[in-house]
């Protein structure tokens, strides 16, 4: 065999080498194959939803920006009919968990829409309470009377996963994490 003939052989060997994972996963993808075991903790919305325009008012008066210039992604508390003991217990694991992220705290801010809460915990002043005028984020509330659910919210204004009641904290940790990298 000639040199030249042997060498495209090998060139040929490496090209399927490479060509073949990403085959194989074209194939899978229009057979509507996807994996059963995912690593976030939440649920994600697929397709995404926009709630860029969605009315939320905020203490003082003001309205929430969606769209964010510093590139904050938004953690939407959504308590059931009340929150009381187990819903206050909840939204103050939260806001120990966004200290916990260190340097990127500053990247999620955690709005609470829903009746008037009191949070003695030191960091309640990193919570922004808020309402949703339009009902918007209705359907995606805890079940339960005392009970709290989330939706994460990216910068540009789209809800990309949704955490249920009973949620582990430290599951939420994960995926946001996941999500600053």
């Amino acid at each position: 065999m000639k040199t030249q003939n042997k060498n495209r052989l090998v060139l040929i060997a490496v090209l399927l080498l490479f060509a073949a994972p990403l085959l194989i996963a074209y194939v899978l993808n229009t057979q509507g194959w996807h994996p059963q075991n995912t690593r976030n903790s939440g649920s994600l919305v697929n397709p995404p939803v926009s709630v860029a325009t969605a009315p939320v008012t905020i203490a003082g008066g003001a309205k929430l920006v969606w769209r964010n210039p510093q590139w904050q992604w938004t953690l939407l508390a959504l308590p059931g009919l009340h929150c009381e003991t187990q819903c206050q217990t909840r939204m103050d694991e939260l806001l120990r968990m966004r200290l916990t992220l260190g340097r990127n705290a500053e990247r999620l801010r955690i709005v609470y829409l829903g009746p008037q809460v009191s949070l003695s915990s030191f960091n309640a002043g990193a919570l922004i309470v808020g309402s949703d005028d339009a009902g918007t984020f209705a359907k995606y509330r805890a079940q339960g009377d005392d009970a709290l659910a989330l939706v994460l919210v990216d910068p540009n204004g789209l809800l990309m996963m949704r955490y249920v009641e009973g949620y582990a904290a430290i599951g939420v940790r994960s995926d946001v994490q996941r999500v600053f990298h």
